[in-house]
């Protein structure tokens, strides 16, 4: 199995931190904008080439920021990879942007993401073939969609998304709309416990989470990976100090993400 490269999105306070345990460096545009700390770290990152993957705060803001905003901060950070504006569960919509983005020149060590968006499987499968005949060569799936607890009905909601995600994509690749020479990355988890199951699906290629890391500010210790999804989030815990965070705990966390992966 190819190693899975991983991210875990962190506090303003862990910024230093998340080098010694991320394989590469996550950045939300909404934070570049705001905070010069944040920006600062990132900028650091790209003077010692450290791999960046911009995000547009989709997540975060409810929107996805693009347009010269986004762009400026590509041409900044030169990132590896970009993750272009889709629209929250409107596959028309983000297959629009997917469209206009493919014209758009970047630099050329920048790889275009494109997320797939989508109220049922087969508006995913449709929205994966539309992202593969316009040329994008990386497909993200986020952890959050609202068909995923239909694909799997399970009353714990986080549970029936983190398992409905797996069902979805061990789909897309049983049925050869993925293969193992596509290039996928996952965005986010309900549930870490979801991980180990894709052992087998060879695509998958990387992943970003800051469920550990929030985990550990919950104060909730890995142990098996069928852990609750932790309260906090960026949103909320970007200014938090380092004097409330159990920095042993978050350590302990991110080894046990790995180790999960590994099962």
């Amino acid at each position: 199995m190819k190693k899975i490269l991983i991210s875990h999105e962190v506090p303003f306070c862990l910024l230093e931190n998340s080098l010694k345990f991320c394989d590469y460096q996550y950045a939300l545009v909404h934070l570049l904008e705001e905070n010069e700390e944040y920006r600062n770290h990132f900028i650091k990152c790209r003077d010692e080439g450290i791999p960046i993957y911009l995000d547009n705060s989709l997540h975060e803001k409810g929107y996805a920021i693009g347009g010269e905003i986004l762009l400026k901060w590509i041409n900044i950070l030169k990132p590896e990879c970009v993750f272009i504006p889709d629209v929250w569960e409107d596959k028309d919509a983000s297959v629009r942007n997917a469209r206009q983005w493919a014209t758009v020149e970047l630099p050329k060590e920048v790889t275009k993401v494109v997320v797939v968006q989508a109220k049922s499987m087969h508006e995913t499968i449709l929205c994966t073939k539309a992202y593969k005949d316009l040329g994008y060569k990386k497909i993200a799936y986020s952890y959050g969609a609202s068909y995923y607890n239909e694909v799997c009905p399970h009353p714990n909601k986080d549970l029936g998304k983190a398992i409905g995600r797996f069902i979805v994509l061990s789909s897309l690749y049983e049925q050869k709309i993925l293969t193992k020479f596509d290039r996928v990355h996952l965005l986010g988890t309900a549930g870490v416990f979801e991980f180990p199951m894709y052992k087998n699906i060879e695509c998958i290629e990387s992943i970003d989470t800051s469920n550990p890391i929030m985990a550990a500010i919950d104060n909730i210790k890995y142990t098996n990976g069928l852990h609750e999804k932790p309260i906090p989030n960026m949103n909320s815990c970007s200014n938090i100090s380092i004097d409330d965070i159990n920095v042993d705990l978050v350590y302990h966390n991110v080894k046990m993400f790995k180790k999960f992966l590994e099962v």
